[in-house]
């Protein structure tokens, strides 16, 4: 068995080795528990015939515990300066392809088609850097990838935003985006004294199972969202106020908006973080005739 890259001692040698310093602008913060990594690989439920996707593997700590627990492990670096580091590190897993590429420009798509030809079951397992979390999660969910799910570590406030529920302060847009694609839940708190270096905030793992289908069937996904962004675009105000100032010509058609409240079923004072995802597939299918 090799020993574990996660450690404070064999982090801060490989570190030394290649005299590496971390990059504030790429939120570069190291996991040194390997007690947490394999925690984080469990929630993935791997086997030996799964695929697991990477973004972001630093020096290899998380990839190490991915390569051990599944048949190919993929992970996507944009810093150049660690892939010798990660030549090094990973040498004992020959099921680790590391592509040097910034996921948010790749195509995922076929880099799957031709590392996991023959795996029904593939998961995104990764560390996220802080800086760019939801557009890669948005990326991920958006290009309907043949993925099973998503189990990340992330800043703790946008791991609650993404699994709140209607009602509550943390329920926003991006919490919508996400559980119209998945079941998201919050699995794991983080204390920030497991990494190098210390990041300024908590962390937590949340994971994501995508649902068979949308969680509701709407007319047009892109004007859906819309409405939800919309709805929240200040949070003080009413579902009515928002969508006559933030919807195209919402102020000529407040007294359409006002009909597809009614045939909603919604109060016009009700606020945006009060509405299931449920009352906004139906708000927006009512509204999709007058802006359409």
């Amino acid at each position: 068995m090799n020993k574990d890259i996660a450690t404070p001692v064999r982090t801060k040698a490989i570190l030394e080795k290649y005299g590496f310093s971390f990059k504030k602008s790429l939120g570069q913060n190291f996991l040194i528990d390997t007690n947490i990594l394999k925690k984080i690989v469990s929630f993935a439920d791997l086997t030996e015939d799964s695929g697991a996707i990477e973004i972001g593997p630093g020096i290899g700590a998380l990839t190490e515990q991915l390569a051990r627990t599944s048949k190919k492990v993929v992970a996507f670096e944009i810093d150049q300066r660690l892939l010798p580091i990660l030549a090094d590190t990973l040498s004992p897993y020959p099921n680790v392809s590391i592509i040097h590429k910034d996921v948010l420009a790749a195509d995922v798509r076929a880099v799957m088609t031709e590392h996991f030809a023959g795996l029904d079951d593939v998961m995104v397992v990764a560390n996220l850097p802080y800086y760019v979390t939801t557009p890669i999660i948005m990326k991920l969910l958006e290009d309907q990838l043949p993925i099973r799910g998503i189990v990340c570590m992330l800043q703790k406030e946008v791991a609650d935003r993404i699994s709140a529920k209607p009602g509550t302060k943390d329920y926003g847009s991006l919490s919508i985006a996400v559980q119209y694609y998945t079941e998201a839940e919050t699995v794991m708190i983080v204390p920030k004294t497991v990494f190098v270096p210390q990041p300024n905030v908590d962390s937590a793992v949340i994971r994501l199972i995508k649902r068979e289908s949308p969680a509701v069937s709407v007319k047009d996904e892109t004007f859906f969202f819309q409405v939800t962004k919309a709805s929240f675009a200040q949070r003080r105000k009413t579902l009515l106020n928002n969508l006559t100032s933030q919807l195209p010509d919402g102020k000529q058609k407040k007294e359409s908006i006002i009909k597809a409240l009614e045939a909603s079923g919604i109060e016009p004072s009700r606020r945006g973080e009060t509405l299931s995802l449920e009352e906004f597939g139906r708000l927006a299918d009512e509204l999709y005739s007058y802006f359409h």
